[in-house]
């Protein structure tokens, strides 16, 4: 339903009801632009102040990514005054992946509600978000799902929550009980589905689900476990590829664990990040950089093979010989 900001904004006003205790919001210190826009707006319109009601992680000095155990701490430290901890499955600039089972246990030992943005994640990873007792979570779906730009986002409830009709939120007439959404001779009052429909706004626009749909349904045929094993491999190919280069000016900002990343590996160039890029598109690879010194490459095991990779190390290889 919606798009991802949509989503969240939904979902924010639903579970973000900040009170004198407990009003503020942890994110990541890079966090989607988007979500951090939603999240100060949304503080906003209850009147408080993100410079005050914002509890930003930040990794430790020297380092690029967040440890598990350094979030947990500060969830713990600051649990007195947080209503909400919104982080996300990947890191969209560094690909770690979080440990979201745990994450959400620590939140919910302290009774705040554990949300996730799963941009990065749905399609790249296997996820089981009512086992792990998330909260909410919202994710897009023209990245890993293949649904391209503009398709419905997603939204997951856990059913804890999706089963409550009493609980504020915005209404919109596609997440009112079906028995009465289409009286159109009477207004009464909204029925939400007891369900994560509940939350839908308005009906979805049908051919952008048609490649969504299409896409989905290979999914259930390859099933994500597959998917994942072979991701691992890809990446961990590419992470060979940069050991035995050994290049002084190449460093992996992704995390070497396989179990604390992703499909994407982002790499850190100290100088010449934009003559690498222009030498893996001359190789066919097709990747982006991240101002001021990352590229960011995803070798997605549903349609990318060991054959990509290659390239992508001989442009590599090429870029470091000068050649």
């Amino acid at each position: 339903m919606n798009g991802l900001t949509v989503n969240l904004h939904l979902m924010l006003v639903t579970f973000y009801r900040p009170t004198a205790e407990r009003s503020k919001v942890l994110i990541e210190e890079h966090a989607f632009p988007s979500d951090a826009y939603a999240v100060q707006s949304q503080i906003r319109w209850h009147g408080g102040d993100p410079a005050e009601a914002l509890v930003v992680a930040r990794a430790r000095a020297g380092e690029t990514t967040l440890r598990t155990e350094d979030l947990e701490a500060l969830i713990e430290r600051e649990a007195p005054h947080l209503a909400v901890a919104l982080l996300p499955g990947v890191n969209y600039y560094t690909g770690q992946l979080f440990d979201i089972e745990r994450l959400a246990a620590c939140a919910r030992r302290h009774g705040i509600v554990a949300g996730f943005d799963l941009a990065h994640a749905a399609g790249n990873v296997p996820l089981a978000l009512h086992d792990w007792d998330v909260d909410f979570a919202v994710w897009c779906s023209y990245k890993y799902l293949n649904g391209g730009p503009g398709a419905p986002a997603g939204c997951f409830v856990h059913e804890r929550h999706a089963l409550r009709t009493d609980l504020p939120r915005f209404g919109g007439w596609w997440g009112n009980d079906p028995r009465t959404r289409f009286d159109m001779d009477r207004v009464g009052d909204f029925a939400p589905v007891p369900s994560a429909d509940g939350w839908q706004l308005s009906n979805p626009p049908i051919l952008a689900l048609v490649p969504l749909s299409a896409s989905l349904a290979i999914f259930d045929e390859v099933g994500v476990s597959a998917l994942r094993a072979k991701s691992e491999q890809l990446t961990g190919t590419i992470l060979a590829w940069i050991d035995v280069l050994d290049d002084g000016r190449l460093s992996m900002l992704t995390p070497r664990d396989p179990a604390q990343r992703g499909c994407q590996v982002s790499l850190r160039v100290v100088e010449g990040g934009r003559d690498l890029l222009e030498r893996m598109r001359r190789e066919g690879v097709v990747a982006d950089f991240r101002e001021p010194d990352t590229i960011r490459v995803a070798p997605v095991p549903l349609y990318n093979g060991f054959h990509d990779v290659w390239r992508l190390g001989r442009a590599l290889e090429r870029w470091s010989r000068g050649s």
